[in-house]
């Protein structure tokens, strides 16, 4: 290949060091150069040597193009895929002996004179199809014998379409070496006309593809099974949104329970997904009016992410629903839940936090499973409730769980949480926030107000987890 090609031509960068556009850009600008020479070459088909040479530019062109492709994958973020041994390295000049590895040393060449019977091939071309060397060259009519039988009537079609009406041959087909491995050949090559416009001979160059398509078939299966695993994934991700989205409570902004009565609470809550995962959590929230005019709020949160624990955690609101409708204090309904979590199929660990609040006292009964404590804030500032004994669901078999009362007062403000709120679920950074809003909560007017705070307070947070809210103001 003439010198001139490299002239004037940007210096290699290393790796990292330049866009992958403008190395898109470099193999282009190279590829139209080759063109533009492999034009200018002779080609008038007598001599061996140009005949070679204009091989050699052909296969440097398919080089460049392969280039260009896989650079394009690599700009447009297909998988990263571990090259195959042997993978194709750039075209050049052929070396007088070419090393084992080497682009040429997995480029052979034939020729086969119709006027002599004369067959020539190269001693690399053995090699690609595994022959024997001492072995006589086969005829363009013993070659389809090396080929695999579905691919077969490609060859012939590209030697016919040669031979009778001197087309250019550029074709790939499959070979079957002696040793039963099968190699991926492409063959490039024209007739050589005789003074009579017969075909005196004919002439190819074959390069052995095989790694290269082992790459690119690696690529391809591995960019289907991604796209099957988003599939799978943006499925999965539906399915638990919806799920999630019938076991919560189905009420928007404020809501006041009991129904009944003149002492209520004034309730808001909100579901702050995570930032960093598209996975559905498994926490939540919940209020509910019971039979006996008392209220139910609970928050929770089952560990990991996605539809099984989206469906374990609507089996533990369901559960929290039922005892308490059947009158199931806070403390034996912790334990009942670590029991029915300890014998579920499949472990898990999970933590809440359940209270009953009692209107015509203003009484407040808890308990909890590894969970923050409720916070209180009355009057200004806020604290965090003292914790009665109880550890996380699913942690131990036969645990039991303590409860704690507290009386709350008209305007008291109650917040429930978990501990998703900030990054690293640091559960003390979280709680010392909220407390900082306590001067804010004390103007507040509504529940929906104070959480209209916290999500000012945490709703661009950069959350690794899902995190609940739940506010209850005193009326009166």
């Amino acid at each position: 290949m003439p010198s001139h090609l490299s002239a004037d031509r940007p210096a290699a960068q290393p790796p990292g060091s330049g866009s992958v556009d403008a190395l898109i850009s470099q193999a282009r600008r190279l590829k139209g150069d080759v063109d533009a020479v492999r034009r200018d070459a002779p080609s008038d088909g007598t001599d061996p040597q140009d005949r070679w040479q204009r091989a050699l530019y052909d296969l440097a062109l398919h080089q460049l193009s392969d280039l260009d492709a896989h650079l394009a994958q690599l700009r447009d973020g297909p998988p990263s895929v571990p090259p195959a041994p042997g993978a194709e390295a750039a075209a050049g000049a052929a070396p007088p002996a070419p090393r084992r590895g080497s682009l040429l040393s997995r480029v052979g060449s034939a020729e086969w004179n119709f006027l002599t019977d004369e067959v020539s091939w190269s001693g690399e071309l053995y090699r690609i199809l595994g022959r024997d060397p001492a072995a006589p060259p086969l005829t363009l009519d013993e070659l389809p014998s090396l080929v695999l039988d579905e691919d077969r009537p490609r060859l012939t079609a590209m030697v016919t379409d040669c031979l009778v009406d001197a087309q250019r041959i550029d074709g790939e087909f499959r070979v079957v070496r002696p040793d039963g491995e099968v190699r991926a050949v492409h063959m490039m090559g024209e007739p050589v006309l005789a003074a009579d416009g017969s075909t005196a001979s004919m002439w190819a160059v074959l390069r052995d593809v095989s790694a290269l398509r082992r790459t690119e078939r690696a690529v391809s299966e591995t960019r289907d099974s991604l796209q099957r695993q988003r599939q799978r994934a943006q499925s999965e991700h539906r399915l638990a949104v919806e799920l999630q989205e019938a076991v919560l409570p189905p009420w928007r902004g404020s809501l006041r329970l009991p129904h009944q009565g003149p002492e209520t609470l004034d309730l808001a809550a909100h579901y702050l997904p995570s930032s960093t995962s598209a996975l559905i959590g498994g926490d939540w929230y919940d209020a509910l009016e019971l039979a006996d005019g008392q209220t139910l709020l609970s928050v929770g949160d089952l560990t990991g992410h996605g539809v099984s624990v989206a469906s374990g955690m609507a089996t533990l609101l369901g559960a929290v629903r039922g005892m308490a409708m059947a009158g199931t204090e806070p403390g034996r309904l912790m334990s009942l839940l670590n029991q029915l979590l300890d014998a579920t199929v499949q472990p898990a660990l999970g933590s809440a936090v359940c209270c009953r609040y009692r209107p015509e006292t203003r009484t407040l009964v808890w308990a909890q499973a590894g969970h923050p404590a409720p916070l209180l804030f009355r009057g200004g500032t806020g604290r965090r409730l003292h914790s009665p004994d109880g550890v996380l669901l699913g942690a131990t078999s036969g645990a039991v769980y303590a409860q704690a009362e507290e009386t709350l007062e008209p305007g008291d403000l109650l917040l429930l949480h978990t501990d998703g709120l900030v990054p690293g679920r640091d559960s003390t950074a979280a709680v010392n926030r909220l407390l900082g809003l306590a001067p804010r909560f004390g103007g507040a007017r509504t529940a929906q107000d104070c959480v209209r705070m916290v999500m000012e307070e945490f709703g661009e947070t950069e959350r690794e987890d899902d995190a609940c809210v739940l506010i209850a103001k005193v009326t009166s």
